[in-house]
């Protein structure tokens, strides 16, 4: 095997199943109708379709009874009729996520005062695979339409109406309607699912609940937890009271290396292969750390099984990360092949998943686990305003959810692609809180929006460091979103209604003053979805392909053209297939677009393009693109190597960029940290727009001494001299 098995650990003790009683209860967790134990069940009436429910409900309903949540329904009512607030912790596959919020449903009423409508109950997700996937299911338990009694709200998605009265939905979403609804007065109840993830809209969320509670005494808050970090929850909320139901859990075997992995790719692969190979039947679980990793290993792990021919048995790998359009994340559940042959070996489902799968999502059958250890992290440097996404080393926590899904149906095997010292010596207990490695500068103006103006007193569980929030502020201050004194301004209320980080807002609201805010909301909704451009396993006709579309001026109008060309070829899907194009990608830009053309609408804002014929066409949008992100400039200095704009951090531009030339001046996007500082999705601009545009922020006398400082005093003095002459002809 790619491990050795140099000891064996039982995590968990074997919870007998058959002690677990299947006990027909008289409610059923958001039906509210009894379960007749004749089998006659045509008399019972769905209380919220008003139709006999479907024998589909009867066989889920037995599943629902079997799970360790189920046993535990009356006493977490009990607590929660009670208390105001309520901890729950609860292993992953306990069936927290799906039954709490039915158990909730049928036990409060929901009718306003005046019953002219419903309130709703919020549970939210820190991730929108899980808002989507949990709420399908709980729609089909509840026999209703997903959209209908029970829906989702993600960015750019929302799949519910005026009839819902369950609604999953990222914390993100919730901390948006927030804005609009500061004491939350829709909702009854708010579940906060999967606390322990500490996101940054989670911890946000946290310290906004704990305020709103004050103001609303008929408001009940339920946060769940899948670890005991949950003490700490219950301090933070005044000592509320915990709640623990038990896993369903058997033994599993935990295996490390010997040595360390040197390539934890290619160890994982060469792992599942053994796996398959020699261990009895059971699906495996591979984690990873982001779509191109997952996507490739996919293709390799099909193409060496496959080589292998009838002697081993089929097997279906299924990919599973963010961006994945529902249909496929739901293969995830689908079973296992069957033997190609009666009688021969049995077929293996392989999920090779992000971290999407530690806690977020439950998925049976699954006995083997193969660990390397690395999750993508976000991580941020305030003093040279760098955020960037790396792939870092798990927390103990991490591990041990991971090796968790491997005994969920029968006792299972954890292969850690690292050492037993690693995992003493190296991994942090905890995964360290979001909100301590990000940039704020999103939050403080979500915050500044709900009227939160005393940001350093504001109840973080964990505050950010002072420097954070004062480089959020700083930035925020640049963009004209908050005035000297730190109020929002108009505009600042106007960038806080879209969903985009600041400086993509910025150029959004400001684009009509350069008469191309069409082009710009075409611009920012391709930024907005994953990488329009895929390979398809032929990367020289892909190159050939993105070739065509490129721009030589950059990156941000090579997108404008690929978005051009999609409308112009009727969105059909054969032509992006034969043009390399991410077709779902594209989609979801074109929804994107409409959603904030609305909330342009909704502002006055005028929809308007340059005459395409007209020199200035391409000119007027990289000048509104700079307007939004004039702090995200770098220069070419005489050495050959690109340098942050003020920051003086050495980068080189990405690989993948479409110029055909080196600019003397770039902004870029987004800044890669890798073995090299790259800058991705970069275009080029000219020197004397920084002056036009950004003068508050190129301020020479706060400016540190370096090639871009130089060039921008010959700007100056260049503009003082036309301004001079242009005084003189007069």
């Amino acid at each position: 095997m790619g491990t050795e098995r140099k000891r064996k650990v039982s995590l968990f003790d074997v919870v007998d199943e058959t002690s677990i009683s299947a006990k027909k209860s008289k409610t059923n967790g958001g039906g509210g109708a009894a379960i007749n134990n004749n089998g006659n069940n045509d008399n019972l009436i769905n209380r919220w379709t008003g139709k006999p429910y479907s024998q589909r409900y009867y066989e889920i309903l037995e599943k629902r009874t079997s799970l360790p949540v189920w046993q535990q329904k009356e006493e977490f009512l009990t607590a929660l009729k009670k208390n105001q607030v309520l901890v729950l912790v609860g292993e992953t596959g306990s069936g927290k996520t799906t039954q709490i919020p039915q158990f909730v449903l049928e036990s409060i009423d929901i009718e306003t005062p005046d019953k002219r409508r419903k309130m709703m109950i919020g549970c939210t997700q820190p991730r929108r695979v899980a808002a989507m996937s949990v709420s399908r299911r709980v729609a089909e338990e509840m026999d209703v339409n997903i959209g209908e009694e029970v829906g989702y709200s993600i960015r750019f998605e929302d799949c519910s109406s005026a009839r819902t009265v369950l609604k999953y939905l990222t914390d993100g979403m919730l901390l948006r309607e927030a804005m609009t609804d500061p004491l939350l007065e829709r909702y009854k109840v708010i579940i906060l699912d999967e606390a322990h993830e500490r996101t940054l809209a989670t911890d946000v969320l946290f310290g906004l609940l704990k305020e709103v509670l004050r103001n609303r005494s008929d408001l009940k808050l339920v946060v769940m937890s899948a670890t005991l970090e949950a003490e700490k929850f219950q301090g933070y909320f005044n000592d509320a009271p915990l709640m623990r139901v038990p896993g369903r859990l058997h033994p599993v075997e935990i295996f490390y290396t010997q040595e360390p992995e040197r390539d934890y790719l290619e160890a994982a692969i060469r792992t599942v292969v053994q796996i398959h190979v020699y261990e009895p039947p059971g699906d495996i679980l591979v984690f990873l750390t982001g779509e191109e990793e997952i996507e490739d290993a996919c293709r390799k792990i099909t193409k060496e099984v496959g080589n292998m021919g009838d002697q081993v048995g089929p097997v279906k790998v299924v990919p599973l990360y963010s961006t994945l359009p529902p249909a496929m994340q739901q293969k995830i559940f689908e079973p296992a092949p069957p033997p190609l042959v009666e009688g021969g070996p049995a077929g293996r489902k392989i999920v090779v998943s992000t971290n999407i799968a530690e806690t977020s999502l439950t998925i049976d059958g699954i006995v083997y686990v193969i660990d390397p250890g690395f999750a993508k992290q976000k991580v941020y440097n305030p003093r040279v305003r760098v955020e960037s996404l790396l792939v870092s080393p798990i927390s103990k926590a991490s591990a041990h959810q991971r090796s968790g899904r491997a005994g969920r149906t029968q006792p299972g095997k954890c292969f850690r692609l690292y050492t037993e010292k690693s995992f003493h010596q190296d991994l942090q207990p905890q995964t360290y809180p979001e909100i301590l490695r990000s940039n704020l500068a999103n939050t403080v103006l979500t915050l500044k929006k709900l009227g939160i103006d005393d940001l350093v007193h504001f109840d973080f569980m964990d505050p950010p460091a002072p420097e954070t929030l004062m480089r959020a502020l700083e930035v925020l201050n640049y963009l004209g979103a908050l005035d000297d004194d730190g109020n929002l301004t108009k505009l600042g209320e106007i960038m806080s209604e879209f969903p985009l980080d600041p400086q993509m807002g910025k150029m959004l609201v400001v684009s009509h003053e350069f008469n191309c805010s069409n082009e710009i909301l075409s611009i920012s909704a391709m930024l907005s979805v994953p990488n329009c451009f895929i390979a398809l396993g032929r990367l020289k006709r892909a190159d050939e392909a993105k070739a065509r579309f490129g721009h030589i001026d950059g990156d941000h109008l090579t997108l404008l053209n690929v978005y051009h060309a999609y409308k112009q070829n009727n969105e059909d899907p054969s032509w992006c297939y034969e043009n390399f194009i991410n077709h779902r990608a594209l989609k979801a830009a074109d929804n994107v677009r409409q959603q904030l053309a609305r909330i342009m609408a909704r502002f006055n804002l005028k929809l308007c393009s340059t005459d395409f014929n007209s020199r200035d066409y391409y000119v007027n949008i990289r000048k509104a693109m700079l307007a939004g992100y004039f702090m995200q400039v770098a220069h070419l200095e005489r050495t050959g190597h690109y340098l942050t704009v003020k920051d003086n951090q050495v980068v080189h531009l990405h690989p993948s960029n479409c110029l055909d030339h080196k600019p003397e001046w770039v902004i870029y996007n987004e800044y890669v940290l890798t073995s090299r500082n790259f800058i991705r999705t970069v275009t080029d601009i000219r020197g004397e727009w920084l002056v036009d545009v950004a003068p508050h922020y190129y301020d020479l006398d706060n400016f540190p001494n370096c090639e871009a400082k130089r060039a921008l005093e010959r700007l100056y003095r260049k503009r003082e001299r036309e301004k001079e002459e242009s005084k003189n002809r007069k």
